[in-house]
């Protein structure tokens, strides 16, 4: 049976912040924060970059979790520290997450960008996961960054006729910025949005 992800708001072609656990042969548990890019009903796309516990743990045990929670908190501490155990279920899902699914690796795939931040051959995969297992402990969506973008570009918005010179210049260049990526991994809503945006600064004589 498929997984219908849109429980959790999470559109075909959108990429979504969660944060995947994952543990090792040993039983040693690791959560790291990762987008996911929804591919359709029930399958996802990961692509993680070589050398983390994450794709070595899905490497290996070829299964992981993926969390899905609005909580500041779980974000950065699962990037810059270890979680204690005891946030962790038995079940390898997060304590008080909004929702969860459990997901099966199906293909492993080499992913080289030129625009990687990290510069040498090989460096990424792309893993091809289907979703056996969802979880919705309450109503929640998936978190899209597009729409934190959509929100910094509006408050910019009314700066821009305020302001003048390299401080200008510097809110074309967020807004350019904030542009490129609701393009690329935010919802449709978002998308419609910042075009909407964009039609309004240009409007006003705005070079973009």
């Amino acid at each position: 049976m498929q997984i219908d992800l849109s429980l959790i708001g999470m559109e075909k072609g959108r990429q979504y912040e969660t944060i995947i656990t994952t543990q090792n042969s040993e039983g040693v548990k690791n959560a790291a924060p990762m987008g996911v890019l929804c591919s359709g009903e029930g399958i996802i796309l990961n692509r993680i970059f070589k050398g983390s516990h994450t794709l070595d743990n899905i490497l290996s045990e070829k299964e992981f979790v993926v969390n899905i929670t609005h909580s500041p908190e779980l974000f950065t501490s699962s990037l810059l520290e270890s979680l204690d155990e005891s946030l962790f279920n038995d079940d390898l899902s997060l304590k008080d997450c909004d929702a969860y699914f459990r997901c099966e690796a199906i293909s492993f795939t080499e992913a080289i960008k030129k625009s990687d931040p990290i510069k040498s051959s090989g460096e990424a995969l792309i893993i091809k996961s289907k979703v056996v297992e969802l979880v919705i402990n309450r109503e929640t969506k998936a978190f899209n960054r597009g729409f934190g973008y959509v929100i910094e570009s509006l408050t910019n918005f009314q700066r821009f006729d305020l302001v003048e010179g390299e401080l200008k210049e510097f809110y074309i260049k967020r807004f350019k910025e904030a542009y490129r990526v609701v393009n690329k991994v935010g919802t449709k809503e978002d998308i419609k949005a910042m075009h909407k945006i964009k039609r309004e600064l240009k409007a006003k004589g705005h070079d973009l």
